[in-house]
This record gives C-alpha cells, sequence and structure tokens, in this order.
C-alpha cells in the first residue's frame, strides 16, 4: 500500500482514508476523556480518595505529552505504519485493563497505556498530507484537529449513560470497544509512507522532553502540590525549565534532531504556538467552568445539580458545532488571510466567554456557551493546522503538528488549573462550593487569556502584510 505522497490511493482505500484516519482521532479522543465525568464512581468503587481517582484523568494527559513529540517523530520516518499499529495495540491493552482491573492500581496502569494514543492524531494529519491532494489534505487535516479535541464532548455523555444505567465497567468497555474497532480500521486502512524517509530517533533528546514536559505538567496540573509540597511544587518549574533548556541545546547539535528547531523558528509556526498556549487557556478554562457549575446543586444559591449524564450532553453543542466551524475554514481561507480566520475563531470563543461571565441563571444558556464555544473552537483549531502547514514541509507535518499539540495541552492544563485555584479562591472557610463570583473572575481571566491570543493573531497578520517578498 506504499504511495508517493500527495498520490491518491486507489479504490475503497482511497475515498475511506479521511473517515478512517478521523474515525481513529475521535477514538483516542474519546477514551482521553473518559476519565473525567468517571472520578467520583472509580473513588467509591475503589475506596480510594477523589485525589487519587483524579489520576486516571491526570496520568494519561501527562502520558500523552510525552507521547506526542515522540510519536511525531516517529511518525515522520518509513515505519509511521508500524508505529500507528503497535500505538493502538498498547491503547487496546490498556482499556483492557480497565475493564477488569483487580485494583486501583492496575486501573491507573491501563488509563497509562490509553494515555499513548493521545499522541496519534499528528500522526494521522501526517497520512493525510502524504496521500492526499493538497486541497483535500488541508481540508482533511483541519477536521482532524478539530477532532482531537471536539471528542472530548462525545466522550463525556456516553460515558456517564453507561455508568448510570449499567456501572462503571461497562463505561470503560466503552473504551475496549471502540479501540479495538480503531486498531481494525488502521491495519486496513493506514498506508505505508512515501520512500525516502529518515527513521532516526534521538533518544536522549527523547528522555529530556519527556521529563522536562512530565516536570512542567505536575507543577501546572497538581495544584494541590502549591498547598502540600510547597517546597516540590517551586522545584518542579525550576527543573522543566532546566531539562527543556538541555534538551534544546542538544537539538541544535543533533545531526536528525527530535524536532527541526529551525521550524519552529519560523514567524509563522513560532507564532502559531505563541497563540495556541494563550487561546488554549481560555477554550478548556471555558469548558471547566461551565461542566462544574451546571452540576453544582441549588442549595449552593446558584447552579442546576444535574447528573453527570446531562453534563455531558451540554457538551454536545461543542462536538457538533465544533466541526462545522472547521469546515467553515476552508472557504473562508479563499477570502481573508489566515490569521485573519484564526482571530476570528477566538473572537468567538471570546464572545462564548463573555456570555458565561454575565448570564449563566438559565440551564439553556450553557448549552448555548458550549455551541458558542465549538464554533469558536473548530475554526480556531482549523485555522492553527492551516497556518503550520503553510509553513512547514510535508514531511515534517507529524513532528510540527505534534509540538503544536503539546503547547495545546499545556494551555489546558494552565486553563484547568487556572479554573480551579480562582474558585477554591473564592470558598470560603467551611464552605462546600466557592461563592459565584469565582465563576465571573475565573471568566474575565479567560477572556483576558484569549483577548491576548487575538491580539498577537492581529499582529502577526499585520506583520506578514508589511514583511518584504
Amino acid at each position: 500500500m506504499t504511495s508517493t505522497a500527495h498520490e491518491s490511493l486507489p479504490g475503497a482505500e482511497g475515498r475511506l482514508l479521511v473517515p478512517s484516519l478521523m474515525f481513529i482521532a475521535l477514538v483516542v479522543a474519546v477514551v482521553g476523556s473518559l476519565g473525567a465525568p468517571l472520578i467520583t464512581e472509580v473513588a467509591g468503587e475503589f475506596d480510594v480518595p477523589l485525589a487519587a481517582a483524579q489520576w486516571t484523568l491526570t496520568a494519561p494527559l501527562l502520558v500523552g505529552a510525552v507521547a506526542t513529540p515522540v510519536l511525531g517523530r516517529l511518525g515522520a520516518g518509513p515505519r509511521r505504519r508500524r508505529v500507528v499499529l503497535f500505538t493502538l495495540a498498547v491503547v487496546v491493552a490498556g482499556s483492557l485493563l480497565t475493564v477488569v482491573p483487580p485494583s486501583f492500581g492496575w486501573l491507573l496502569a491501563g488509563r497509562v497505556a490509553q494515555g499513548a494514543g493521545l499522541g496519534l492524531p499528528a500522526l494521522m494529519m501526517g497520512v493525510a498530507r502524504d496521500h492526499l491532494p493538497g486541497q483535500r489534505s488541508g481540508a482533511a487535516i483541519a477536521l482532524l484537529s478539530v477532532a482531537s479535541t471536539a471528542g472530548i464532548g462525545i466522550g463525556y455523555p456516553l460515558a456517564g449513560l453507561l455508568t448510570s444505567v449499567a456501572g462503571l465497567r461497562v463505561a470503560y468497555g466503552l473504551g475496549l470497544l471502540i479501540t479495538a474497532t480503531a486498531l481494525a480500521t488502521a491495519w486496513w486502512a493506514v498506508p505505508q509512507p512515501p520512500p525516502g524517509r529518515s527513521a532516526a530517533v534521538d533518544v536522549p533528546a527523547a528522555a529530556l522532553l519527556s521529563a522536562g514536559l512530565v516536570a512542567l505538567s505536575l507543577a501546572i496540573s497538581q495544584t494541590t502540590l502549591w498547598t502540600g509540597y510547597p517546597a516540590l511544587a517551586a522545584a518542579l518549574p525550576v527543573a522543566a525549565a532546566v531539562l527543556l533548556t538541555a534538551w534544546v541545546l542538544r537539538e541544535r547539535r543533533c545531526a536528525a534532531p527530535l524536532v527541526d528547531l529551525s521550524l519552529l523558528r519560523h514567524p509563522a509556526v513560532a507564532g502559531a504556538n505563541v497563540i495556541m498556549l494563550f487561546g488554549g487557556v481560555g477554550m478548556y478554562l471555558l469548558l471547566s467552568l461551565v461542566t462544574r457549575y451546571v452540576q453544582t446543586p441549588e442549595p449552593a444559591g446558584y447552579g442546576f445539580g444535574v447528573d453527570v449524564f446531562v453534563a455531558g450532553l451540554v457538551l454536545v453543542p461543542f462536538s457538533v458545532l465544533g466541526f462545522a466551524g472547521g469546515k467553515l475554514v476552508p472557504r473562508l481561507r479563499g477570502r481573508v488571510q489566515v490569521m485573519t480566520v484564526l482571530a476570528g475563531g477566538g473572537g468567538v470563543v471570546l464572545a462564548a466567554l463573555v456570555v458565561f461571565a454575565l448570564a449563566r441563571g438559565q440551564l439553556w444558556l450553557a448549552f448555548a456557551v458550549m455551541g458558542l464555544l465549538g464554533v469558536g473552537v473548530g475554526v480556531f483549531s482549523a485555522a492553527m493546522a492551516a497556518t503550520i502547514l503553510a509553513a512547514v514541509p510535508p514531511e515534517e507535518t507529524s513532528s510540527a503538528m505534534s509540538v503544536n499539540q503539546v503547547v495545546r495541552s499545556v494551555g489546558f492544563s494552565i486553563g484547568s488549573a487556572l479554573a480551579g485555584l480562582v474558585l477554591a479562591a473564592h470558598t470560603g472557610a467551611g464552605a462546600t462550593f466557592p461563592a459565584e463570583t469565582g465563576y465571573t473572575t475565573a471568566a474575565w481571566a479567560g477572556t483576558a487569556a484569549m483577548a491576548s491570543a487575538i491580539l498577537i493573531s492581529l499582529v502577526l497578520r499585520r506583520a506578514a502584510r508589511t514583511r518584504p517578498t
């Protein structure tokens, strides 16, 4: 099934390549999100504290942050198909562990294995760019970028419904079913990469980058460290800075770097990653706020006290309209500059944050806010992919997009942590729930982050216009 770059695959394989890639990207996003709505049930079934159960969400996200750049580099080599199949096999094995775990430790091990799949969307983007004509590959990559985020809104309601009806293990059984199907799909649909690709992977660089990302992610996501172990919490960002600096120095001297830093220095790519960082903070902060707000019981003086299933349904407009927003981008790009489209997507997210900050007294407003957020994230994600693709060669697609996804993950972690910190600061001594003003303050903080992303987009658009050709 070998083909040259941008050469269409024959017959049914060519027609079904994009749906197959989309399915795989959606599956890993859904499986990654399964931890969030099940934390309370895990704590109850395995008799562990909520802080321990939280690791069923944190651990796969950490593994995903580490796996993404490594898989991105492996995906640029000649063994991409084998890497995809092996990674999905690991995810399937992890999914099996989550269904039949004899203890909490085995469940956590399964979730760690599932986290490896979070690095696969970047490889799917590389496949699309190699085996689809230029315009079609750009549209497919844009939707793959959206799918890696919008899949969250599919996993939440399904997991909530299955847990309510049949229990925790059946909910995790959904992950086993769809990951096994994804493995079969990849076996049939993912082609070999074009010949002539380098197979070299700098293992020491991968170790430095992985350790640095883990330290940074722990410092951001584990906010309890700052109150319980402040010395350790303060040491983590310092360790991350040292490790990542050492990684950059090694990459600059390496003949076959894990990430081509010269591409990251390109104004469009560097700017896109900065924009993604700020945008990720604003997007995930709002996602965290809305899902927490609607589940807050009415005795708190606000909220609606909905169960996990209804809270998941609130995210359905986010997923559906996310894909609709992503499909708008190819049409808009023919009329306006891509940085303008990126700023426009950020503007829609900004509007969703403002609406939530000012008006959230009725449940239908939560659905409306999530719909607005979905449109904005869809446009933003698709335009982000287009910005990077225009600046990198085809063989570096997986690597460049994997770095952007890591930056997005860091932004998401900051957004989630910021939401938690602001709400904690507005929770009085002995209070169970934060004051409602905490949600307002957090929403305005997200607005500031999103406004920064929009401003940077507009500055880069102006710079591109004035840059000599």
